[in-house]
């Protein structure tokens, strides 16, 4: 037990229940054809517990690539039986489920995208409505506490999918003409249906909202500009609905996510940390006085990062957080800060669409009450499935992936560096041959991010093949090094101003760790990583010669042109303390160009052409100047791709390339 917190003592034993019973009902045959892997996305149960929703997509492992599509799917919280299918429209995508507070009716979006396009859709006693439809991009439906409105977020004609990993809209002719940007903002509709109603100010892009308990308005994260750019300085406000006024609650140096209003009406709760990019979060607990004030923090010097929160269930903040290599299912006590832990593995639980290949925590759902949980549960060597836990039994109630095989053998690691310790995650071949063998590391994206366990698969529409290379014989290493999620904001922020520094000999040890548990060879190592994770990469091949080969995806080469080219140069203040305009030496010294002359690693390359993040220039700088060294490369450019790579067809592409590379440089086997 840890010092102040309470932990459940049959939550801790149930995941030994739950993978036994999983691993009977693989023994016990096939459950589904294979070869396809079911994803539960946007996981949502019912206020009393007695049902949970999810968006099912079925994704084929082998064949020609192609996006998978969801069908919305109402099962028994405590059978699995499905209750109910929806899905009203083939080329769409569902996102956002919401219940009324009296469990009866769900709220999801169903979006399509060219153009774009989306509607609100209700489902209630087994039949469909569709409530309101919006010309552009919405998301985030909720249910006022009485139940007579339905809010959403929206993006009247967006020029673009919400994101900044998402392709950036073509940038020609006056530029300056072109820079009204899209803005996302709070409307509501009846829930009966009607035409939707914008409360929020024109002017204003909100990231996140939460209705207050009264109904008369909103609490929201919203800044002024590009969306995309700006999230780093949103503030936290307050919106009234009849009037659309707005009022400043906090302006924390901090970044924002997950607001959520306190029952009483009083207080505003959310997550607040050093965040990287929108989408992982990550931080400490923080409280502020509906009426404005300085935040409190809520769990000061705690070893973990909360990831997810889901607000009050009978006075306690429901939330999940990382704490070292265990997903955590918490309530926390808002006064004391300590935290019953209700769920805690090496597990990934995750209720949400996730933004990164691998989800930091993910959120799971409460019941009204706190006490029934759930969320789709996968390590690296189990498939996902669905999972409900009531009074600390935590069990899955699909088996739907039972017959999928395991594709590695996973270890989790620690070792110590410059007095830190640091975690990271093994991956071993299932079949390891006699003789020594290459190892991959790869360095996650963010820098404010984390590597957690998710099931490695033969998906054919993943960014790194990571099955193909197992089944070659090649070990896989995750570092976490400082600046990641999972043990404490003082971690996380370990690394501003010395982006390759700290973290880049966190991971040399690592390396060292691992060559002390498994058969390398230490000439045959790769590196790779895609954004941040590809930055690190021309970091490393610009400052170690321990590689014998690199690849860089969406990687940033050289920060001061990278200030000027890129759509949200507001997330490197607070890494870099000023703007490249202000202290240029900091952003020359981190950069990989400036020792390009030390490269000598063989590096592949590859960037979406329309990378609003990670500007494809970046990647032609890296490139150009490795020819100039004599360094073997190549660059791949993906037309009309943004940061995420969405084309199947590219993904299936960059899979090959990328074993094509290394099979090249490192070899196979012993």
């Amino acid at each position: 037990m840890r010092m102040g917190e309470r932990r459940s003592r049959r939550a801790a034993g149930a995941w030994g229940v739950a993978a036994a019973a999983l691993a009977a009902a693989t023994a016990a045959g096939a459950v589904q054809a294979a070869p396809s892997l079911t994803r539960f996305e946007d996981v949502s149960l019912s206020p009393d517990g007695a049902r949970v929703a999810a968006i099912e997509q079925v994704r084929a492992l082998t064949g020609t690539p192609t996006t998978p599509h969801g069908q919305v799917v109402i099962r028994n919280a405590k059978t699995g039986a499905e209750i109910a299918r929806f899905d009203p429209c083939a080329a769409c995508a569902y996102t956002g489920f919401s219940w009324s507070a009296d469990g009866r009716r769900l709220a999801f979006i169903a979006s399509a995208h060219n153009p774009a396009q989306a509607t609100l859709e209700v489902a209630q006693d087994g039949k469909l409505t569709e409530v309101a439809r919006i010309d552009g991009v919405a998301q985030s439906p909720r249910f006022s506490p009485d139940g007579t409105l339905i809010a959403l977020m929206a993006t009247p004609g967006a020029h673009k999918q919400t994101g900044a990993v998402e392709a950036g809209a073509e940038q020609v002719g006056d530029i300056d003409a072109l820079q009204t940007a899209d803005e996302k903002r709070i409307g509501v509709v009846a829930a009966s249906g009607g035409e939707v109603r914008y409360v929020s100010p024109a002017d204003h892009f909100v990231y996140e909202y939460d209705w207050r308990p009264d109904g008369k308005g909103f609490v929201a994260t919203a800044a002024k500009g590009n969306g995309d750019d700006n999230w780093w300085i949103a503030k936290l406000i307050a919106v009234d609905l009849d009037t659309g006024a707005t009022r400043v609650i906090a302006t924390p140096n901090m970044q924002m996510n997950m607001p959520h209003v306190s029952p009483d009406g009083r207080q505003v709760v959310f997550i607040g940390g050093l965040m990287s990019d929108f989408g992982p979060s990550g931080g400490d607990l923080y409280a502020v006085p509906l009426e404005g004030g300085a935040p409190v923090d809520l769990s000061p010097g705690v070893k973990a990062t909360y990831t997810s929160l889901a607000g009050f269930r009978d006075g306690r903040l429901a939330a999940v957080r990382l704490m070292g290599d265990e997903s955590q299912a918490v309530l926390v006590n808002p006064r004391t800060g300590v935290a019953d832990v209700l769920v805690s593995a090496p597990k990934t639980l995750s209720a949400d669409q996730g933004v990164d290949a691998f989800p930091t925590g993910g959120n799971v759902s409460f019941s009204a009450d706190g006490r029934v949980i759930a969320a789709e549960v996968q390590d690296f060597e189990h498939a996902p499935e669905l999972y409900v836990g009531a009074g600390g039994a935590f069990d899955a109630i699909t088996r739907i992936n039972a017959d999928l095989p395991s594709q590695t053998h996973a270890q989790s690691v620690t070792w110590t560096n410059d007095g830190l310790t640091v975690q990271g995650w093994l991956l071993k071949p299932l079949d390891v041959a006699p003789g020594t063998h290459p190892l991959i590391m790869h360095v996650h994206g963010g820098p404010s991010s984390a590597v957690t366990p998710t099931y490695i698969t033969s998906d054919v529409e993943g960014l790194f093949p990571f099955a193909e290379w197992l089944k070659k014989g090649y070990f896989i290493f995750f570092p976490n090094p400082r600046g990641s999620y999972g043990q404490g904001e003082a971690f996380t922020r370990a690394n501003i101003r010395d982006f390759g520094g700290g973290d880049l000999r966190d991971d040399l040890a690592g390396i060292d760790k691992v060559e002390t548990l498994a058969p390398i060879d230490d000439k045959r190592l790769g590196v790779l990583g895609h954004s941040y994770g590809g930055l690190t990469t021309m970091w490393t091949v610009t400052h170690s010669h321990r590689f014998a080969a690199a690849i860089a995806g969406a990687g940033i080469s050289n920060w001061i042109s990278y200030y000027g080219e890129n759509g949200i140069d507001k997330w490197m203040i607070p890494f870099f303390g000023a703007s490249a305009y202000d202290d240029p030496a900091i952003y020359v010294k981190l950069s990989p160009l400036t020792t390009i002359k030390d490269a000598k690693t063989p590096t592949f390359i590859y960037v979406g052409e329309r990378d609003v993040e990670c500007p494809a220039p970046q990647s032609f700088e890296f490139w150009h100047a490795l020819k100039a060294m004599g360094v073997p490369t190549k660059l791949v450019v993906y037309a009309g791709q943004g940061h995420a790579i969405r084309d199947p067809a590219d993904l299936a592409d960059l899979r090959q390339r990328q074993i094509d590379w290394f099979d090249h440089y490192l070899g196979t086997g012993s």
